[in-house]
């Protein structure tokens, strides 16, 4: 049968993440951000948005709920695993897993959409050609290597985590790209969710999977307690895209 569902979760609000609207808005071409990307800690908000998620798992039916998280090794991420579940009061094993960490992008890392244009006009003219999907950043990576290194994951799980739910807590581009391998979407469509749902801080997805092993997407992108605790909804895109 292999996994049974998913139970999505995006990292909080981040340092980089204020970082990069303060830059944006500034209209600078560098992201002022002191730590490397995988060590980039939650903001005092996005440790509040965490801690959110916790009664909603709570909340869930026991058939519902997860039985043991899978978190990418960046240290929003797993600070966002910890307090979710400790928030819900939820013991699970945690297992890390490099290939559930963010995009990696190359030399862009830590620009802003002027920075790159600025700084490496051929890469913004490859970028425009080849399409957000394709683009590999000089040193970093393509969705499509995203897409790679999920699928690889996906299948680890499905022997390792075979009958059960797991809590998923990554980056809004893998999640966008888990959607995109499970329902088997094309680049068009991948491409338009992004731009029309983009994924939100600490926001909870679910992908269920039944007896003929298809997924439906029975939740995305969910913010409801957020908004029930009181807090800020933010939608940043990342913290270093460089505008991709």
């Amino acid at each position: 049968m292999g996994l049974r569902a998913l139970v999505l979760l995006r990292h909080g609000e981040s340092l980089g993440n204020v970082a990069a609207a303060e830059a944006h808005e500034a209209g600078v071409e560098e992201i002022d951000v002191s730590a490397r990307d995988p060590d980039v800690e939650l903001s005092e908000l996005g440790r509040w948005q965490a801690e959110a998620v916790g009664p909603a798992l709570n909340g869930l039916a026991d058939d519902k709920r997860p039985e043991v998280v899978a978190c990418s090794p960046y240290t929003r991420a797993t600070q966002t695993a910890r307090l979710a579940c400790e928030a819900a009061g939820l013991s699970l094993p945690v297992g890390w897993d490099e290939r559930l960490r963010d995009r990696e992008l190359g030399v862009l890392d830590r620009l802003t959409e002027r920075g790159v244009v600025t700084r490496h006009p051929e890469e913004d003219a490859r970028r425009r050609w080849q399409g957000k999907f394709y683009h590999r950043p000089a040193g970093g990576e393509s969705w499509a290597d995203v897409v790679h290194r999920l699928r690889t994951w996906l299948a680890d799980a499905d022997r390792i985590f075979d009958g059960k739910c797991v809590l998923l807590v990554s980056h809004d581009v893998v999640i966008l790209l888990l959607r995109y391998v499970c329902e088997g979407l094309d680049e068009e469509q991948v491409l338009h969710l992004g731009r029309v749902t983009p994924m939100h801080n600490a926001a909870l997805s679910r992908f269920d999977r039944d007896d003929q092993g298809q997924w439906t997407v029975s939740m995305y992108d969910d913010v409801t307690h957020l908004d029930q605790a009181g807090l800020p909804v933010t939608a940043h895109r990342g913290a270093r895209d460089g505008g991709t």
